[in-house]
């Protein structure tokens, strides 16, 4: 009878064993359609997963609202949903996007100036159906999302918006920072004058402003660094593909061939300039319990959508 249950227990083990070291062995360096096809099977398996491990915190009735579903962008006549994640390739998603609408012959991407496709009426979003014609959408379309790790994407956000002149963020957010972390009463009024003045937001007021439990009293996080499960609702939607700016030539190129423009439109190349080896360098400044808060602010984002917890800033 032991050598029946053995048999029994090797049929099982040994088919289970191998798919896992099948699943293992991919090489994302390798862009081969077996790769990119497994890689999705995962991320889409990983999804599944941690979503039912956190569902008593990320399942709720968010699709019976419109303000929920701002950063979904429509193509009706190819049925596609783009849930856009800002500092995640988006102005190049949105182009894409944008040249679909415009239909054929397929104008280049990179034509099509970035300010263009942020007007309010260059694409079709979500927010501009009925809650009837969402939910039609929503069930029936394909949908896809880009997403990225998510203290990398925090970096390049600071950088962009505080590194960089950007008044109507100073003026929104960086004031702020600097009038309650840097303790200026009257903090300058532009972002030239506090820059001038050496009082310009660090990465760690942006990371104190984050954490900051009064920030959130005034309105939900700006989406430059709203967590993304926030924006895309991961957990709500069961998403056709899921991609990743770390391997984002592969992802798009078969994206591109999933809708069947493969040979037709072609994704402009995007310079990847933060990376994950900045991050030790980037958080030096910001002490160690504060990192581990924040990595329990994003944690979501980085279990549901596979990235790894960064070990040498939180555990160091």
């Amino acid at each position: 009878m032991s050598r029946y249950k053995s048999f029994s227990f090797l049929m099982v083990f040994v088919p289970v064993f191998l798919l896992v070291l099948y699943f293992n062995n991919i090489d994302p360096e390798k862009n081969t359609e077996k790769n990119v096809t497994l890689r999705q099977a995962q991320r889409k398996e990983l999804r599944r997963k941690m979503c039912e491990l956190g569902k008593e915190t990320l399942y709720g009735k968010i699709l019976t609202t419109g303000k929920n579903f701002e950063n979904f962008i429509v193509d009706d006549s190819r049925k596609i949903l783009y849930c856009y994640v800002p500092k995640v390739a988006c102005t190049n998603w949105k182009r894409i996007m944008y040249v679909l609408k415009k239909g054929e012959p397929y104008i280049d991407p990179l034509s099509v100036h970035r300010n263009s496709v942020h007007q309010t009426k260059a694409l079709d979003y979500l927010t501009d159906f009925s809650p009837e014609e969402r939910e039609i959408r929503l069930r029936t379309y394909t949908k896809f999302l880009f997403v990225r790790d998510p203290f990398v994407r925090l970096i390049s956000a600071f950088r962009q918006k505080f590194q960089s002149i950007d008044e109507p963020f100073y003026s929104n957010y960086g004031k702020t920072m600097v009038r309650l972390y840097r303790n200026q009463s009257d903090p300058p009024k532009t972002q030239r004058e506090v820059i001038a003045l050496g009082l310009q937001p660090t990465f760690y007021n942006f990371v104190q402003y984050l954490l900051d439990p009064r920030t959130e009293r005034y309105g939900p996080f700006n989406e430059h660094w709203r967590q993304m499960h926030r924006l895309c609702h991961p957990c709500m939607l069961e998403y056709d593909f899921i991609g990743h700016q770390e391997t984002l030539e592969e992802d798009a190129g078969e994206l591109l061939k999933m809708l069947e423009v493969e040979n037709k439109i072609h994704f402009p190349p995007t310079k990847n300039a933060t990376t994950s080896d900045f991050i030790k360098e980037w958080f030096k400044t910001v002490p160690l319990e504060d990192r581990r808060m924040l990595y329990n602010l994003y944690k979501w984002d980085f279990k549901i959508f596979g990235f790894k917890r960064p070990d040498e800033i939180l555990d160091s």
